[in-house]
């Protein structure tokens, strides 16, 4: 995340009717140390495995040599020459977009016959100046890629989408030419109607518009990818009590003065909390989630759960989860629902060790807190591209 702003990154699929793999392949990759992101964008020929393995290896290629600096020409000869041919049509084929994210810097764009993205700045298209560039290789002579770089400003909004998302509908009567310009300004009356629209539910709106073009049977692997460039929304985990006691009045103080959605995880870490706001706890007796502890409810707290069972289950969910995942309305369910909507997590972990974490009889699953928060991190950074800090106390 820069001084200026967090970038948010969602992308939504659907596959082809009846198939099982995505033809539409998305990577994204964020460089801490150089303060850079990157996402790359790929369909390949067709669809199902042959198409998933073109675009697979397209995205591949392409993440790892922006990643290294290589220059567009470079990047699109050696992603060309490389791939397989198609035995059917006798030609290798797979598009690409890829975004290069300066976080203080300038943002690149490299398309290859993907529909052209759509740049939104507020509730107005932005239109960056588009280069040509042609390949003059003997092999891929003649073709020809878009390129673009400008510097984002708040409220900037990148929307990538493969051709699944302009052909819907084609052939029917509302769209016989597929939705092509009509999704675009799909976009900008959302946008227009929802200026603070997360990326996630833009694609999503995308997405479920475009099935629905195509009578809830796409005829096509479909895309949308949305980066977002918008002040950050925060959230405030606080699990575990503090080492030493004198610092229950520093983990109230940290709870209190958070601006943005607090959650907090653990029996023992509220009672501190609610002891030294003098606030009263209210247990709920809706048991939601058979495994877990009904969720309680303190004033000045979005979400108040048990501790390392529900932190356990929120680091599955988010192992496993992906575009077809429900959420239920368990703890953590609801939890994973507030990390989700979130752009930068803050963690503050109480590292007094609960006995009854070190029984022998308990789950071998059953880790002690650190080390759960830990690889929720880790899920967050890497999968979901949040900003995530860590507190000890």
């Amino acid at each position: 995340m820069s001084d200026k702003f967090f970038i948010e990154v969602s992308s939504q699929q659907n596959n082809h009717d009846e198939e099982r793999i995505c033809g539409d392949v998305f990577y994204s990759r964020r460089l801490q140390d150089e303060e850079r992101t990157i996402l790359v964008l790929s369909d390949g020929m067709g669809h199902g495995v042959k198409a998933n393995i073109l675009a697979t290896l397209t995205s591949t290629m392409a993440l790892n040599f922006t990643i290294e600096h290589k220059d567009v020409n470079t990047i699109a000869e050696i992603i060309m020459n490389t791939l397989p041919v198609c035995s059917v049509r006798k030609m290798s084929y797979s598009t690409f977009s890829i975004v290069d994210i300066d976080h203080n810097g300038e943002t690149k764009i490299l398309e290859y016959d993907n529909p052209q993205c759509l740049i939104m700045r507020g509730t107005e298209e932005f239109i960056p100046e588009w280069q040509c560039i042609i390949l003059n290789s003997e092999k891929n002579a003649g073709k020809e890629l878009k390129f673009c770089s400008f510097k984002p400003q708040k409220e900037d909004r990148i929307i990538l989408w493969t051709d699944g998302i302009t052909q819907s509908g084609l052939g029917s009567a509302d769209y016989p030419f597929g939705w092509g310009d009509e999704a675009r300004d799909f976009v900008k009356k959302i946008i227009k109607n929802e200026p603070d629209i997360s990326a996630r539910k833009l694609s999503t709106k995308v997405i479920n518009m475009s099935c629905f073009n195509d009578g809830y049977h796409p005829k096509d692997d479909s895309s949308c990818v949305t980066i977002y460039f918008r002040n950050p929304r925060r959230l405030l985990i606080c699990t575990g009590p503090p080492f030493e006691k004198e610092n229950d009045s520093k983990l109230a103080k940290i709870f209190d003065s958070f601006e943005g959605k607090k959650a907090i995880c653990g029996a023992t870490t509220v009672d501190i909390i609610a002891r030294e706001l003098n606030r009263e706890v209210v247990d709920s007796l809706e048991f939601d989630d058979p495994d877990l502890p009904p969720i309680s409810h303190m004033e000045g707290a979005d979400l108040v759960t048990e501790g390392i069972l529900t932190l356990s289950k929120v680091n599955n969910i988010l192992e496993s989860y992906n575009d077809n995942t429900t959420l239920g309305k368990g703890p953590a369910d609801e939890l994973v629902k507030l990390i989700l909507e979130s752009d930068s997590i803050d963690f503050v972990i109480g590292t007094c060790i609960n006995v009854a974490h070190q029984d022998p009889n308990l789950p071998v699953e059953l880790e002690i807190r650190r080390t759960v928060v830990k690889r929720i991190a880790k899920i967050l950074q890497d999968k979901f591209l949040k900003e995530v800090n860590l507190q000890f106390l």
